[in-house]
């Protein structure tokens, strides 16, 4: 006779404990006990409880292998099994009769009745688990969890996704709480109700004035957003965007002019000033370009029986000396120069120029949205989420690593292909360029993207953008992708030994394989690995993966309202064709121009609620499911969390000199996963 010490811990979140019976059973070294109750007096496994339960089995199963949970439905007189009802458990405590402790990390919603086999909370990487019933039981866990999560190609040229039509399809281990779930139609049910009782949302002619618009302001504020508005028409802040607005990503060093921009030194003289002239500017690296040549020829969308207009804008912009702003100095409307496609200059009549700005806003907004956000922030994350729950076993050190940058992900990517990708929804009746031409930028950025683009510092060499002044996001970007790198290096120094032990971890590569696969479609071109060889390569890996999921999607996302709640700062539509001349641009064509009242109204409340999280909020290194067990890895933990608390003071102390603080990558604030 063996007897043991049970203790369990339920989850506090809502719905968390369960009526249903719970029994456990050991598997050993010498064989498997028969499944034992955790019954005490009184209602066991209530939300938030820790439970100590004594358990005695008839033989000795020899060392602890495995935990086995089984959880079914409570039979009473007469009525027989009730419905079961979901639990939360965080993990178990197993106690022989001799020698210490051992933890079983769970984390896990056990939706209905069945059995849960679980490891002692040691990671384990799959070489490192020696006996064969350790082995077996990684195979069977990942063959239950690549039964229940399935890929499907939602787009030709996409990456493939969850295969499930609806967030009610979800497993409840993938879904949002229920705390955050109500909250997000709590906020959206409101601002929805807002709109439409001020009758925005269903009118669909064009706004009367400029100072109409100002009614929209009335719902919501923030500082960004009062400060798009008071300083929009200005071109210190329109190209102070391309540095720290939704877009960072786009703005490179001009080493010499594209052939097909003819910027000569007469339309620049006024801005450059005497004495320098294009040539000395490009030599100097004061010179950077914005190109949005990947619009060129996109499908356009029709509004309110309207058909729109997009633009492939080239915007050249001047850093002048010493710490000055950051300024444009031509703007070229298309790709191909000629009488029709004239360069805007700022010396231009106010209406021809702004008007040229606020093309350029428009592509920026379709580059964004479509691409920066949905390809770069959500549709990737997504794949890595899904690899990461098909490839690797609970024990695995890279899964309890990455869990915590997964969360929510698959909910809110399934809503998003519920209520924004779809026919008749947000994208297909209020964006420029709709679903159709979503895709297809998709389809055109899948051929080029590669794994530089992915990985901070690199992309940062690429574009020569390293001491541009002001550039919060490089600097703080930096900063974060730094202390996830020494993080990341820290946990894979614990688990691999050698590079060899990298090559030798099958469900690490086969991870690795099933991203670029389904994620980048075995394009080797990309430079996406498809396998990895070294630690050092598994280090920046991982590295990229957790920072794509945190800090990068807050960089691109939380910063939508701010920039668009001022719709002609970032109009996610034009009605009228581009100009084809100077001279013709006035107030009443400038408003023409922009969107229609209804979609405007419409964009506004969609970025609204993306850019606010709906509470449930873990920020970047706060991780209360404690899937690592030992000391080693917990005190990386410890570290990351000190370094991304420094980070934040300097980030804070420099906000407090700015006229406009940068707040999108202050570590509080990164969310540590895709989850709005």
């Amino acid at each position: 006779m063996s007897e043991f010490r049970v203790r369990v811990s339920t989850g506090e979140a809502f719905g968390a404990g369960t009526w249903d019976k719970v029994s456990v059973s050991i598997v050993g070294t010498r064989g498997e006990s028969p499944p034992l109750p955790l019954d005490n007096l009184g209602k066991e496994f209530t939300a938030g409880a820790e439970e100590d339960f004594q358990v005695t089995f008839p033989e000795d199963v020899g060392r602890v292998l495995l935990l086995r949970v089984h959880k079914a439905p409570p039979v009473l007189p007469l009525l027989g099994p009730l419905a079961p009802d979901a639990w939360f458990c965080r993990w178990f405590q197993l106690t022989p009769p001799r020698g210490g402790h051992l933890l079983f990390p769970c984390y896990q919603w056990l939706e209905g009745a069945g059995t849960l086999v679980l490891q002692e909370g040691t990671a384990k990487v799959s070489w490192a688990d020696h006996h064969p019933v350790l082995q077996l039981q990684r195979q069977e866990e990942l063959q239950a969890r690549q039964e229940m999560y399935q890929w499907k190609a939602y787009n030709p040229g996409w990456p493939h996704c969850l295969d499930e039509k609806t967030v009610e399809d979800l497993d409840l281990n993938i879904k949002y709480s229920t705390a955050k779930n109500a909250n997000f139609y709590l906020q959206t049910g409101s601002a929805f109700a807002e709109m439409k009782i001020k009758g925005l949302l269903d009118r669909k002619g064009l706004w009367r004035s400029l100072n109409e618009m100002k009614r929209i302001f009335n719902f919501r504020r923030t500082p960004g957003a009062e400060h798009a508005f008071e300083h929009w028409q200005e071109d210190a802040f329109f190209a102070s965007q391309f540095l720290n607005g939704l877009n960072p990503v786009l703005i490179r060093r001009c080493h010499y002019l594209p052939k097909n921009f003819p910027v000569t030194d007469a339309m620049v003289a006024s801005v450059l000033g005497p004495g320098t002239s294009l040539q000395a500017e490009l030599e100097k690296g004061s010179l950077f370009l914005v190109d949005h040549g990947i619009l060129s020829g996109i499908q356009t969308n029709v509004i309110n029986g309207k058909p729109q207009f997009s633009v492939a804008p080239m915007t050249l912009l001047y850093q002048s000396p010493g710490c000055g702003p950051l300024l444009p100095l031509a703007i070229q409307l298309s790709q191909t120069p000629g009488p029709n496609s004239p360069i805007f200059l700022p010396t231009d009549d106010k209406w021809d120029w702004l008007l040229a700005k606020t093309w350029v806003r428009n592509a920026e907004f379709s580059f964004h949205e479509a691409l920066t956000h949905l390809l770069h922030s959500h549709l990737l994350p997504e794949v890595f989420t899904l690899a990461t729950l098909r490839q690797l076993p609970h024990c695995h050190p890279l899964f309890k690593l990455l869990i915590p940058h997964t969360r929510y992900t698959l909910h809110i990517n399934t809503l998003a292909r519920e209520l924004l990708i779809v026919p008749g929804q947000v994208v297909d009746r209020s964006t420029g360029i709709g679903i159709e031409g979503f895709s297809e930028l998709i389809r055109r950025n899948m051929k080029q993207l590669n794994y530089s683009l992915l990985c901070l510092p690199e992309d940062i060499r690429t574009r020569g953008v390293e001491d541009i002044p002001g550039y919060y996001y490089r600097d703080d970007g930096m900063q974060i992708w730094g202390a996830v790198e020494r993080f990341v290096s820290e946990i894979i120094g614990i688990y691999y030994p050698s590079d060899e032990s990298v090559q030798d971890d099958r469900e690490l590569q086969a991870w690795v394989r099933e991203i670029f696969s389904k994620g980048f479609l075995n394009q080797e071109s990309s430079g996406i690995p498809s396998s990895l060889e070294t630690r050092e390569a598994l280090v920046q890996y991982v590295t990229m993966v957790i920072f794509t999921c945190s800090a990068k999607h807050a960089a691109v996302s939380a910063g939508q309202f701010d920039s668009c709640a001022w719709m002609p700062n970032l109009p996610p539509s034009m009605q009228l064709p581009p100009p084809t001349s100077k001279g013709l641009a006035t107030c009443e064509g400038f408003i023409a121009t922009l969107p229609p009242v209804n979609a405007t109204c419409d964009i506004i409340l969609a970025l609204w609620l993306l850019s606010k999280e709906p509470g449930d909020r873990r920020p970047l290194g706060t991780y209360p499911d404690e899937h690592f067990t030992e000391e080693a890895p917990r005190r990386s933990i410890a570290t990351f969390q000190s370094r991304l608390a420094q980070i934040s003071r300097g980030i804070q102390e420099r906000n407090r000199g700015l006229v406009l603080p940068y707040t999108y990558l202050d570590p509080p604030l990164i969310e540590n996963s895709v989850s709005i």
